[in-house]
Parts: structure tokens; C-alpha cells; sequence
């Protein structure tokens, strides 16, 4: 199987395109495989680039336990430079459909290859539930959260994914390390 692996700030994934590469039953298993640091090829995750009925192309989204996610942000640019780069949509205005809807995005192509991606990812979800997250309050904007012994001021929000955002002073490798 031909795969790329591509990263956007920070978040590596290993794409496959789904309109040339047959596609195993256990896709779960195989972002597993692949996305392991050690005895894979090494990645936050899967995403396979499939033809899409309502849009330029559909990508699928694993992460590397296996787990499907409806989308991320910097995935999402990559799959637009490599929809792009590889002849399958040539537009400079493309959409993409993924697992929280089809989201518009814009290709800046300089020497023929894409350069710079901007995608709408649309309004934030705060709300608790939504998100989801055990919080009650709505929405999770600067709330109280305890983390072995020490609490930190936080605000919750899904872009497609969930995300916890900690506010720090100083963003220590003690602090990353320990708490994310």
C-alpha cells in the first residue's frame, strides 16, 4: 500500500488515498499498525483521502489507538495539499467532507504546488455536552480543573476534536510532560 505521511504544525498523520489504493476491512487496525512510533511508520494517525459524493473529496480520520475522529484542523490542510498537489481537484477553492460536515478550504499554489492552506472550520462548540466533556457548567470558559493536587484554568472546545486548553504563566517541559 502507497501512503505519504505529511505533518501540519506539529500533527503528523499518514494519508492514503482511497481513490487509488484498495482499502482493508479494519482501517482501526491498520492506523494502529502504522501509527506506532516504534514498530510502524510513526504518527499521530490515519487519515485515508476517499472520492466524495457531496464535495472535491472525503477524508477519514483515525487516531493512532485506533479510534475514529471527525476531523482536525491541521489534517485537514494536509489532505487540501495533497487533493491538490496530486491532480485530484485542481481548484484553488476545494471542500473537503469529513465527519463534522464538508468544510470549505483555500489552496495558495506557487510554482504549481500548494504552499499555504486556509480552512473555515466554522464556530467553535463550548458547550459541555457538545464537546463532549464531564464539565456541567456551559460553556467551559475559564473553569476550575484539578490535576494531581494542582488546579489549573481551563476552557474546553471541539473544532471536530476535543480540546482542553490550559492557561499557564510559563509553559514548562515539567508542565507539558506531566499534565499535556
Amino acid at each position: 500500500m502507497k501512503f505519504t505521511k505529511m505533518h501540519g504544525a506539529g500533527n503528523d498523520y499518514v494519508y492514503v488515498n482511497a481513490f487509488q489504493e484498495a482499502m482493508p476491512e479494519d482501517l482501526p487496525a491498520l492506523s494502529i499498525a502504522m501509527s506506532h512510533r516504534h514498530f510502524g511508520i510513526g504518527a499521530d494517525g490515519l487519515i485515508v483521502i476517499h472520492p466524495s459524493e457531496i464535495a472535491d473529496a472525503r477524508m477519514q480520520m483515525f487516531n493512532a489507538d485506533g479510534s475514529e475522529s471527525e476531523m482536525c484542523g491541521n489534517g485537514i490542510r494536509c489532505v487540501a495539499k495533497y487533493v491538490y498537489d496530486h491532480g485530484i481537484c485542481q481548484n484553488e477553492s476545494l471542500t473537503i467532507e469529513t465527519g463534522a460536515g464538508v468544510l470549505s478550504l483555500e489552496v495558495e499554489v506557487e510554482a504549481g504546488k500548494v504552499e499555504r492552506v486556509r480552512v473555515d472550520m466554522g464556530e467553535p462548540i463550548l458547550e459541555a455536552a457538545e464537546i463532549p466533556t464531564t464539565f456541567e457548567n456551559s460553556p467551559v470558559v475559564n473553569q476550575p480543573l484539578e490535576i494531581d493536587g494542582q488546579v489549573f484554568e481551563v476552557t474546553c472546545v471541539s473544532m471536530g476534536n476535543p480540546h482542553c486548553i490550559i492557561y499557564v504563566e510559563q509553559a514548562t517541559d515539567e508542565l507539558v510532560l506531566g499534565v499535556g
